[in-house]
């Protein structure tokens, strides 16, 4: 649970560092969070599982990065998971070394950072 604690944590600070940086203003800093975390987080699985839903929409939800932390947070709690766990950590490091990435490319071409 503490290396999914990490992995989660640190992920999304990379990713609200980047929508820091783009973001020009308060509504715009708002945005994310309203119109995609918010529906990521409620169609990832968080208060049902996935296997209720129909399997197009399964398909669907395997492609939220949320439902691979909810999936590894619920299998840390309750000793099981509708993925294998190795499967969670794989894609929750991907998420994380593409945000990672994205930071170097700010920096490197001073996006926002400079005038």
């Amino acid at each position: 649970m503490i290396v999914f604690l990490i992995l989660t944590t640190v992920s999304f600070s990379l990713f609200g560092f980047i929508i820091g940086i783009w973001a020009t203003s308060w509504e715009k800093l708002n945005l994310i969070p309203l119109v995609i975390l918010t529906p990521l987080v409620f169609l990832g699985g968080t208060f049902y599982s996935i296997d209720m839903l129909p399997e197009f929409w399964q398909q669907i939800s395997k492609l939220n990065p949320v439902f691979y932390l909810i999936s590894g947070f619920r299998w840390s709690f309750f000793g099981t998971s509708e993925i294998p766990i190795t499967t969670s950590f794989i894609f929750i490091f991907a998420f994380m070394s593409l945000c990672t990435f994205l930071i170097v490319i700010i920096f490197r071409s001073g996006y926002r950072l400079r005038n």
